[in-house]
C-alpha cells in the first residue's frame, strides 16, 4: 500500500514474539508482522499522545491505553486518528480503507463519501433508469469549477438533488488515479 506502519506497546517489546504468534495463529487470513514495535514501558510516548484509556485509569496503577491509530501524511501532518477503547479491537478493514481513501485523494481534488468504495452501487438517471457504473466512485470537491471537471474528468456524473445545485458530482475512482 506504499505506506509505512509501526505500533507503540507500553508491553517490553520482548515479549510481543509470542504473542504475535498466538494473535497469528488465530487470524482469518495469513498474514506476517513486519512491522516495528516501539515500547513504552513507562507510558511517557502514550500520555504525550493521549493514548491512556481514561475508563481503566481509576481501576489499575498501570492503566491501559486506548487502541489509537494515527495517519500521516509524508509531509508528516497529521491527516486521521481513530481513538477505540482499550476493551474495543481496531478494524482492520476501516483502517485499509481510509489509507486507501487517503492515498486517493492526497493530490486530487477528490473527496470519497460514505461507505466508499461500495457506495453509490444504484443511482437514478436523469431520464428515470438506474445505473450501477458509479460503484465505487468519488465525490469531486466543491472547489473544482465545472469547467475544470468537464476538462479534467469528461465522464463525471452529476446527481439530481432536490436543491438543484450541482455539487454531489460523481467521478469513477479508476479516472482518477
Amino acid at each position: 500500500m506504499d505506506c509505512a506502519v509501526a505500533t507503540l506497546s507500553v508491553d517490553p517489546v520482548k515479549s510481543h514474539d509470542a504473542w504475535l504468534k498466538d494473535v497469528v495463529a488465530h487470524c482469518e487470513n495469513e498474514i506476517d508482522i513486519k512491522f516495528p514495535i516501539i515500547g513504552d514501558a513507562d507510558r511517557s510516548i502514550s500520555t504525550a499522545y493521549g493514548m491512556i484509556d481514561a475508563g481503566t485509569s481509576d481501576e489499575q496503577s498501570l492503566p491501559l491505553t486506548i487502541r489509537a491509530v494515527f495517519i500521516i501524511n509524508p509531509e508528516n501532518k497529521l491527516m486521521l486518528s481513530l481513538n477505540y477503547p482499550a476493551r474495543v479491537g481496531r478494524n482492520m478493514d476501516e483502517i485499509v480503507r481510509c489509507v486507501k481513501a487517503l492515498q486517493l485523494s492526497y493530490e486530487k481534488s477528490i473527496a470519497t463519501p460514505a461507505n466508499w468504495p461500495n457506495n453509490h452501487a444504484d443511482i437514478p438517471l436523469a431520464d428515470g433508469s438506474r445505473t450501477t457504473d458509479f460503484k465505487g466512485s468519488v465525490f469531486l470537491l466543491p472547489t473544482v469549477t465545472d469547467d475544470d471537471a468537464k476538462k479534467n474528468y469528461p465522464n463525471y456524473h452529476s446527481c439530481e438533488t432536490p436543491s438543484g445545485i450541482n455539487y454531489l458530482r460523481l467521478v469513477k475512482a479508476e479516472e482518477v488515479a
